[in-house]
């Protein structure tokens, strides 16, 4: 059983390791190819670059950083990116809450922020100076007299979903609406979102279509 293959393609090479392989094999055998490649009189004042391909293997920080220094021993060669098609724990359940929509039902008071990640449905009291910031889409059917924030930082394609007349300010990424001087109406269904020009504007619910069509999609429509 190799350890590991040296593939050649049109932009360089692939190091693909084996999965079921030690990893004291594979940088045994790692050496040996690389000892072969550079011995090769056609390749030897070239830069070889190299796709790492780890399927069905996660690498530690640690196993990558050996490999890094094992390649970098040869004067001409060098790692371009290291491939792998699976993922931690961590990184899974990240995954997972970015995804979900949160409940939230709280009460914001004045000078606290609560910041979350992924879509939220908010139902709960945000009084004036409360704070709330998502990095996704924000749906609120509570009481919004301080600030909403959806996309935070700086996502522009989210968007804010209920009455927001009565807050002080929506925001977007980094647009801004002051809603005293906006005025958007006293309805449920307002929907905030930054068009084309990137300047934060309010349309209606039943215009999702036009105004976010991937959200549209995703909703079922």
């Amino acid at each position: 059983m190799q350890s590991v293959v040296l593939r050649g393609n049109q932009d360089g090479y692939q190091l693909v390791l084996s999965q079921a392989a030690s990893f004291e094999a594979i940088k045994l055998e790692l050496r040996g190819l690389l000892d072969n490649l550079a011995a090769d009189s056609q390749i030897k004042d070239k830069t070889i670059s190299f796709d790492v391909l780890s399927p069905q293997r996660l690498l530690t920080a640690e196993q990558h950083q050996k490999l890094t220094s094992i390649i970098n021993e040869y004067d001409h060669f060098e790692i371009h990116k290291v491939i792998t098609d699976v993922m931690t724990i961590e990184d899974a359940e990240a995954i997972k809450e970015r995804e979900n929509v949160h409940l939230v039902t709280q009460t914001i008071r004045n000078g606290q922020t609560l910041e979350m990640t992924g879509d939220v449905l908010f139902l709960g009291i945000i009084n004036e100076g409360g704070r709330l910031l998502t990095t996704g889409n924000l749906f609120t059917m509570g009481t919004a007299l301080g600030i909403l924030q959806a996309g935070y930082p700086s996502a522009e394609d989210k968007v804010v979903v209920g009455d927001l007349h009565q807050a002080q300010q929506v925001r977007i990424g980094e647009q801004i609406s002051i809603v005293e001087v906006d005025q958007p109406d006293a309805d449920a269904q307002t929907i905030a979102y930054v068009n084309d020009l990137h300047v934060l504007e309010y349309g209606q619910l039943a215009d999702l279509k036009t105004i976010n069509p991937k959200m549209y999609h995703q909703m079922g429509g």
